[in-house]
């Protein structure tokens, strides 16, 4: 049986930023009201806050768009995923003609803004 996706989505892909340091930041805005979520993400000093917040705004003006009787203290974060993107490797000179890998890791946030008082079917 096929279940029925709610909600308004964004996704932003390739990202350099290491999904473990932008996942905490994730975690202070995942299931709270549009606008507090907006003002957490404007005050945290991380970098992932910027790109969490992109992500989110984006995901509010396709609601908005789709949906003209919705008001943006209607919606809440009901959903934001970090994945793992692809590693960029790069050769890391050193000393004595040896070489490290530095490795740059890459992640891809989406996220599912919904209704506030919209019941889910579980």
């Amino acid at each position: 049986m096929a279940e029925t996706k709610t909600g308004y989505r964004a996704t932003a892909k390739w990202l350099i930023a290491s999904p473990s340091k932008v996942r905490p930041v994730a975690d202070l805005v995942r299931r709270k009201p549009y606008a507090e979520a907006i003002a957490i993400l404007d005050n945290v000093p991380n970098k992932g806050a910027g790109l969490i917040k992109k992500v989110v705004v984006s995901a509010a003006a396709n609601a908005l768009n789709r949906n003209r009787k919705l008001d943006e203290d209607m919606l809440y974060v009901k959903e934001i995923r970090i994945d793992e993107g692809p590693r960029m490797r790069r050769v890391w000179f050193r000393a004595r003609g040896r070489a490290d890998m530095l490795i740059k890791r890459m992640c891809h946030i989406s996220c599912v803004i919904d209704e506030i008082g919209k019941k889910t079917e579980a």
